[in-house]
């Protein structure tokens, strides 16, 4: 997918990973950029289009569809985190709420955008998964189940979206230096950095990119005995 003189979506593009996605393609020499967010007052990056975007919400994906008609790129990476235990006294009502964004705010978006990638010529589109798509540790339960279902939605993209040639291609990364994990205390890698890894591997035309030493380590314990989604 070539970025030069494209024209992409950002969804969650008012701060964090999205904000650095939105800088990329800019500097990358993209035509146009829409930044989405909840309230649109919040992107203040120059050079960028706001966009009312709750991916939860479905008129405001409707409406982000017509007025975003022209777009090539859309980058799925609105995401939140929650409680982590998949079965304390809130579990039923946290996951559904992760789930709502990770997951349907996905299905959601691609869904309306789909139709406008394939009048545009086939385009990409790129969903922000994470290690934690094929690893649940004690503390992301629920955040992990729903990156889980991200992956495989993914994945069934790209085989619904091919004959139209559009690109579909997941990012895979351990923890981002953002607002999100400010909390943890780990290694995490500069959003920036994904974002650049990320534009590499669209101009690529890969379908999956493992953009840390933390997703690579990750899908690498596959092989190991016993597996790491195990517990190994």
């Amino acid at each position: 997918m070539k970025i030069q003189g494209s024209t992409v979506l950002v969804t969650g593009a008012n701060r964090g990973l999205g904000l650095a996605f939105a800088k990329a393609f800019l500097a990358a020499g993209a035509k146009k950029v829409y930044a989405g967010a909840r309230d649109p007052s919040t992107v203040t990056l120059p050079g960028v289009v706001p966009v009312k975007l709750d991916v939860t919400n479905a008129k405001d994906v409707a409406a982000a569809a017509v007025l975003a008609s022209d777009v090539d790129i859309v980058v799925n990476n609105a995401g939140i985190n929650g409680l982590p235990s998949v079965l304390d006294a809130q579990a039923d009502g946290n996951l559904r709420h992760i789930m709502e964004t990770n997951l349907y705010g996905i299905f959601n978006v691609s869904q309306a955008f789909a139709p406008v990638l394939k009048r545009n010529g086939g385009g990409a589109l790129v969903n922000m998964l994470s290690a934690l798509s094929w690893l649940s540790l004690p503390t992301t339960g629920a955040y992990s189940v729903s990156k889980a279902a991200a992956w495989a939605l993914t994945n069934s993209l790209r085989n619904e979206l091919r004959e139209q040639h559009t690109q579909v291609l997941g990012i895979h990364a351990g923890y981002i230096d953002t607002d999100m994990v400010a909390s943890v205390d780990a290694p995490k890698t500069s959003p920036h950095d994904i974002a650049a890894r990320t534009l590499e591997a669209l101009e690529r035309g890969d379908s999956e990119v493992l953009a840390d030493e933390t997703s690579r380590q990750v899908k690498a314990g596959f092989n190991a005995t016993p597996a790491a989604y195990l517990g190994g």
